[in-house]
């Protein structure tokens, strides 16, 4: 990248995983905050990285959520797809996901990738990253194996800076 825009891009990133090493060495201080969230949880067998998909669309709502009973609650958007249909975005435990930390808000543009499940009586689309446009976005798992980045010790998060940078 050249210029002031491959600057943006790299500070960008820099404060992202910089962000997520923070975050993340605050989790291992309060485990509630990440029950049924756990790398081996049943909810994360869900998430299957082989079926990535993605698509685009419009938020319509930033919501609170407990996919399975007894979890932690979670952060989840209501994302109106370019077909026009709803659909329910899981992005991670409430303690870990801030979308407020990208300025993301109702009636944003967005571009989600991760996968679909069936958890419960429900189709959802378990999120890696939302895309807010060519210099934000929003990461909170890895895209290449779906681990999430809640589960990640501070030096796995200090790799994955470097990988980014």
């Amino acid at each position: 990248m050249r210029g002031s825009a491959g600057w943006r891009w790299s500070a960008f990133v820099c404060f992202a995983m910089v962000g997520l090493l923070w975050v993340g060495s605050s989790l291992a201080a309060d485990p509630a905050a990440l029950k049924g969230w756990e790398k081996e949880s049943e909810y994360n067998g869900f998430y299957k990285a082989s079926e990535m998909d993605q698509f685009k669309g419009t938020v319509e709502e930033i919501v609170e959520i407990v996919p399975l009973p007894g979890m932690a609650p979670g952060v989840g958007l209501k994302v109106k797809d370019q077909d026009g249909d709803m659909v329910n975005v899981q992005l991670g435990p409430k303690s870990f996901v801030k979308p407020d930390s990208i300025g993301l808000k109702k009636g944003d543009k967005v571009k989600v990738k991760g996968v679909w499940a069936d958890i419960g009586d429900k189709e959802v689309f378990m999120a890696s990253k939302v895309k807010k446009s060519e210099e934000v976005e929003l990461k909170v798992r890895r895209t290449r194996d779906g681990t999430p980045y809640w589960t990640m010790t501070p030096e796995e998060l200090a790799r994955e800076k470097d990988d980014a940078s």
